[in-house]
């Protein structure tokens, strides 16, 4: 067996681990994607230490002057990462002190447990305001493909039967909400995310008189008010992950909203509905058939939802048997956690693209929302507004439907005097009930998908988020 770095292991040791075990045990492999971060509390840590007198001025300098040389080479590309130095940390510390003797003191009062929660927050603070950033993103291309579609109606589906009618607008606006809620709980994660924990030691904390509020605020970890924000537990600080596990939940439900939309979106493409059209750019074709245009982007989307929500239960699967503090199985958050950010940056990004690339084929939609049967709910309302109770008035409509389905005529061809057959209370204006711009013209509440209502829905997230605005309708 081969001696081990000083570095990397401690006098306790006589030898170091065999190579398998090594093999076994790196991290390097996937965390490596760390560095900045590990630097930058490296960084904020070495200047703790000076404050506190632990450094001296020249070797802060000599550390932050080689912590920065290191930097610059990862970002080039020409760092030698070493698997046998197990993580980032190592590989870092290892190499500034190799070239700067004073490097040997910077983990004074710091155990890997407290620099790998803190470089793994750091880290996730990024990736939540990117993420935040890109949802906006799909919301503006939402917005953006609805209200130059404004004027362009569809049916609406229950149970994937046509129901009733509503603006191609709206039900593109309804995963604008449900991308807002998902916007609302990564805003929520961030404030758990954003708490320091470097000064917790391995657990239990340090003797030394270290200030922890102030590498807080030079790391950012300060509330609205500027506060420094500082785990209040070392042995919770150095084993929570609960801020990974949020991240991951809030993730999976965003997957889960664009499987829907990805759904939709491949029903809308095919020719069964011939909706929408996506570009040649988002699409693929096929082997064999050479008349295929796949929603592949979208099928990927919708697929790799799976992996995301795995990422969730294995992390969940990782903690729930731990006991107190650290234990090497934390390691294998890492993974989950960086794959759930990738997965979902990923498809967020890509979808949001898709759909700027992606124009609507009005004429089927105006086809296929001409169907009468649409407006049966609306002419059920019609009697409603006679008198009728509306469990009686819903099995006269259920009535009329049965009767132009024996004649094999539409709803809307049927004569009034057919309709009186049926019931009386159907009066001469009853035939109208089937215009459909004034059937939407009516549907004017709040949050319905009415003529007025998605205009200003349109023109309320347009001001929220930016993006096109919808054209005045007549």
């Amino acid at each position: 067996m081969k001696k081990s770095s000083p570095v990397s292991r401690s006098g306790r040791f006589t030898n170091g681990p065999g190579a398998d075990v090594a093999q076994f045990t790196e991290s390097i492999s996937f965390d490596h994607r760390l560095w900045r971060h590990d630097i930058a509390g490296s960084l904020a840590h070495a200047a703790m230490l000076q404050k506190i007198g632990i450094l001296t001025r020249a070797e802060l300098q000599a550390i932050t002057t080689g912590l920065t040389a290191i930097g610059e080479e990862i970002a080039a590309g020409k760092f030698a990462w070493k698997p046998e130095l197990e993580d980032v940390h190592m590989n870092v510390e290892a190499e500034l002190t190799r070239r700067v003797p004073a490097g040997a003191k910077l983990h004074t009062a710091r155990s890997r447990n407290d620099q790998v929660a803190l470089d793994m927050r750091l880290w996730l603070r990024d990736e939540i305001v990117e993420l935040g950033d890109e949802l906006r993103g799909l919301q503006q291309a939402l917005v953006g493909l609805g209200a130059e579609n404004h004027a362009v109606i569809i049916p609406g589906y229950t149970h994937l039967q046509r129901a009733q009618p509503v603006y191609f607008a709206h039900h593109l606006l309804a995963y604008v909400e449900m991308l807002e809620r998902d916007h609302g709980r990564l805003t929520d994660c961030f404030q758990r995310v954003n708490i320091c924990p470097l000064g917790s030691g391995a657990l239990g904390g340090t003797t030394l008189p270290l200030d922890r509020a102030f590498v807080a605020v030079q790391l950012g970890f300060v509330d609205a008010k500027g506060r420094p924000c500082l785990t209040q537990n070392s042995m919770d600080a150095v084993s929570d992950r609960d801020f990974a596990i949020e991240f991951c939940a809030a993730g999976a439900l965003i997957a889960m909203h664009l499987s829907r939309l990805a759904e939709d979106l491949i029903l809308w493409a095919g020719t069964e509905f011939n909706f929408i059209r996506i570009a040649d750019a988002y699409t693929t074709g096929s082997s064999l058939m050479p008349q295929k245009k796949n929603p592949d982007i979208a099928e990927l989307t919708r697929g790799k939802t799976g992996r995301v929500y795995g990422n969730l239960i294995a992390l969940l699967t990782l903690l729930k048997g731990l006991p107190m503090a650290y234990n090497r199985d934390l390691q294998e958050d890492k993974e989950r956690l960086f794959d759930t950010a990738d997965t979902v940056r990923a498809c967020v990004r890509l979808m949001a693209a898709m759909l700027r690339h992606t124009t609507v084929n009005a004429p089927a939609c105006q086809a296929a929302a001409g169907d009468p049967a649409l407006l049966a709910t609306d002419l059920a309302d019609y009697l409603v507004r006679q008198g009728m109770p509306f469990r009686q008035a819903h099995h006269a409509v259920g009535a009329v439907v049965a009767r132009a389905e024996e004649l094999g005529r539409p709803l809307n061809q049927l004569t009034l005097a057919e309709l009186r057959a049926v019931n009386p209370a159907f009066g001469d204006d009853a035939p109208a009930t089937f215009n459909l711009t004034a059937a939407m013209a009516k549907r004017n509440i709040t949050g319905a998908p009415g003529t007025k209502e998605v205009a200003r829905q349109l023109a309320r997230w347009q001001k929220a988020i930016g993006g096109k605005t919808a054209a005045p309708r007549s």
